[in-house]
């Protein structure tokens, strides 16, 4: 017996997403019904001489359930072939031409095969392979009563059906390979995506262990030595020198501790002090002599080394972009501080806080058009996650990101940083 699969409301194609695409099965069907509905009915009337009344019998049971065929082929095949099967044994008691096919005249062939279409698109297939057993097993079982004798042609429901069978049953197959392949891709770039930004925070908590380290080792050197360098320090105060001592001693260990599930054997080079702005006129220099002319206005101020840290990665990103995607184009670094003017850009904003008032480092990387368009890019496959790290970056330190490309087909990277404390997040 052919197993029943579970019940699948949705219609043939339904998945489809151009809406031609998912009416083509009724429309399909309901043609092949109201064809083959009166021709049925005249045919085994007029030509094989059978009674009116069960000819229309079964030109009903034999077309009507190709509409049902669109959302469950399986329960319209039972339906069809039982109706196929009668409509032969019904022939056998009339006296038809020897010319005519037997035992499945040409109309309910053509019915057939559409409804073996349907099958193949729906169902899996050990179905399939139990539909055409069943379809051949009655073809070459008829035969054996066959009132003028076997031919090739009388295998015609079997073949046709079988290469119906088969033709949608790889249709379909083909169609799941495609789903799941993009399913596939879908869900390995929100994983990239995803490994790239946890990648690059533990890269930022890597670094902010190396500049809040800096600050608490100096802290606890100051309370430790606090009762040498100032005389005559009340008991009290002392004592409360040597609890600060020992609080960031203690954080400093967990911070050691902590840092010890990010770093990895390969994260030597980490151990460095890191960059920050003096650092970014080598960096602009470093890619000069490899892309092309970089100018570079550098500023001198004095800024937080979470802020110097996050410009450096910034530009470090920003002009990495220029060698992949517009190699030999001009470029202009600027770094400048100001008072922010109080409005915002239509661009992409990370961390949108603005300090009342404080001043703001502002990083600045735009790149003009390559003057011949590049063959191809230096890096192949690239997904922009760069522009992750910029907007950690950005959101470490409460500043806000804007990026973009210009209408004169350069690109933009603009980024402006908090200074003041209050305003470091």
């Amino acid at each position: 017996m052919i197993p029943v699969e579970a019940e699948r409301p949705r219609a043939l194609l339904a998945g489809a997403s151009r809406r031609w695409v998912r009416l083509l099965p009724w429309a399909v069907a309901f043609v092949l019904c109201v064809a083959l509905l009166p021709t049925t009915i005249v045919v085994l009337t007029a030509d094989y001489g059978l009674n009116g009344g069960l000819a229309s019998a079964l030109a009903v049971a034999q077309a009507a359930p190709l509409l049902l065929a669109v959302v469950r082929p399986l329960q319209a095949w039972y339906v069809v072939f039982v109706a196929d099967v009668a409509g032969a044994l019904a022939l056998l008691t009339v006296d038809f031409q020897e010319r005519l096919l037997w035992p499945f005249p040409p109309m309910e062939i053509v019915g057939y095969v559409g409804l073996c279409l349907a099958l193949g698109l729906r169902e899996r297939r050990r179905t399939l392979l139990l539909v055409w057993l069943a379809t051949a097993g009655a073809n070459v079982g008829l035969g054996f009563a066959a009132p003028h004798g076997t031919g090739a042609k009388d295998l015609l429901l079997t073949i046709l059906g079988g290469v119906a069978l088969l033709l949608g049953g790889a249709l379909r197959e083909r169609y799941e390979v495609q789903r799941r392949l993009a399913e596939q891709e879908t869900i390995s770039e929100a994983e990239r995506g995803r490994r790239t930004l946890l990648e690059e925070r533990a890269r930022i908590a890597r670094e902010l262990h190396d500049v809040v380290a800096h600050h608490m080792s100096v802290i606890t050197v100051q309370a430790d030595t606090a009762e040498y360098r100032l005389a005559a320090l009340p008991p009290d105060v002392r004592e409360e020198f040597t609890s600060i001592a020992a609080t960031a001693r203690e954080s400093l260990g967990e911070m050691r501790r902590l840092l010890g599930v990010l770093r990895n054997e390969e994260a030597h080079g980490e151990l460095v002090p890191q960059p920050g702005l003096a650092q970014i006129g080598q960096l602009v220099e470093a890619t000069a002599r490899t892309v092309g002319p970089v100018d570079f206005t550098p500023c001198d101020a004095e800024v937080p080394e979470a802020v110097g840290l996050s410009a450096y990665r910034i530009v470090q990103e920003a002009l990495a972009n220029v060698v992949r995607h517009a190699p030999g184009a001009a470029t202009h670094v600027s770094l400048s501080v100001a008072r922010p003017a109080g409005e915002q850009t239509d661009g992409q904003r990370d961390g949108q806080r603005e300090g009342p008032g404080g001043e703001r480092l502002t990083v600045l990387v735009v790149n003009e058009p390559p003057l011949e368009p590049p063959a191809g890019p230096l890096e192949v496959g690239g997904t922009g996650h760069g522009l992750v790290g910029m907007r950690e970056r950005v959101r470490l330190v409460g500043g806000t990101l804007d990026v973009g490309p210009l209408p004169d087909g350069g690109f933009r990277v603009a980024a402006q940083l908090p200074l003041t404390e209050e305003d470091i997040t």
